[in-house]
């Protein structure tokens, strides 16, 4: 992978975050507004980008033993991440009252917003298959044992636990898959649809994020200074023990290999802060660390590309 490409395209990223920044001066940001924002992103522009790009790959037996491979692989890393969070808080900080906090914001990472359209820039339409689906574990992962953390009252895998699995980004998934193994394509008025509306992701996606960096209020970050945990966690270590793993485990393809390292890589939760207040926890420190390591990983991202590409010159090679 070139990384003039990966360079610009974190540039753009980040000029989106600027603007983001910049408008929210110019209306009041709400729970109307947020939740719009939220709306348009995880129910049209997501679903639209995973499902113009799974068009777009042609089917093959290896691309669904891939796919499977991908999904497992996601959910392991982020069961890790959460694993490796709740280690680090224990030895850490043993007598903190934000465990389970903690340990989400360090194996959930925003897969959706920033990673699957990362990957569909990098990597094209296969790059966003893969990415889709590692998404998809992501949300497996997050609507059943992470929202088992936050909760105060225990009540493991009920109905309610099913429905929230089902959201739109998981059904584009599974119809995207479903036309893909059967070789179906939607008609051309269809498919210009879904790509004009898959442009819709990152935009909203990453002036959202601005938007929300702008809220946050100095007392905030002051009192959320064990964020640098799962940060660090997210960003640095995680994604270097997956490359690890990755660089010895010869069942994937190169672009799957290098999606996976990515997908962990990215910041954590970007809808933590919302989550937590849905479950009675602690949303300014959600808030506040999604926000840095947003901004963080615009550096960390292209650093550890930038590792990665040097292993891959130097023979690093599925």
């Amino acid at each position: 992978m070139e990384i003039a490409v990966i360079v610009q395209t974190i540039i753009v990223i980040s000029l989106m975050v600027f603007i983001g920044a910049i408008i929210s001066r110019t209306f009041a940001f709400n729970d109307d507004t947020q939740k719009m924002l939220i709306s348009l992103i995880v129910n049209i522009g997501m679903p639209s980008i995973i499902l113009a790009n799974i068009f777009e790959v042609e089917f093959s037996d290896s691309i669904f033993h891939i796919i499977l491979i991908v999904l497992i692989s996601s959910i392991i890393i982020n069961l890790t991440g959460i694993g490796l969070g709740w280690c680090f808080l224990c030895f850490f900080h043993r007598n903190s009252n934000k465990i389970p906090e903690v340990s989400l914001l360090s194996g959930i990472g925003n897969t959706g917003y920033i990673g699957i359209p990362l990957c569909a820039l990098l990597f094209g339409p296969e790059g966003a298959l893969y990415a889709a689906v590692f998404d998809a574990g992501v949300d497996i992962t997050l609507w059943t044992v992470g929202v088992s953390i936050l909760q105060k009252r225990k009540t493991f895998f009920s109905w309610k636990y099913i429905k929230s699995i089902i959201n739109v980004p998981i059904i584009a998934v599974v119809i995207g898959m479903t036309a893909l193994y059967f070789q179906l394509r939607p008609p051309k008025i269809f498919s210009d649809l879904i790509t004009q509306l898959a442009g819709l992701a990152t935009p909203l996606a990453m002036i959202y994020i601005g938007i929300l960096v702008m809220t946050i209020s100095r007392s905030n970050i002051k009192e959320s200074t064990i964020s640098w945990l799962p940060i660090t966690i997210k960003l640095i270590i995680l994604p270097i023990l997956v490359a690890v793993v990755v660089s010895m485990y010869h069942e994937f393809n190169l672009i799957a290999s290098q999606v996976i390292i990515i997908q962990s890589m990215m910041p954590t939760l970007t809808l933590a802060s919302v989550l937590f207040a849905k479950y009675s926890r602690n949303q300014d420190f959600g808030a506040v660390t999604t926000v840095l390591s947003t901004l963080l990983s615009l550096l960390t991202i292209p650093l550890v590309l930038y590792i990665l590409n040097v292993l891959l010159s130097l023979g690093w090679n599925n």
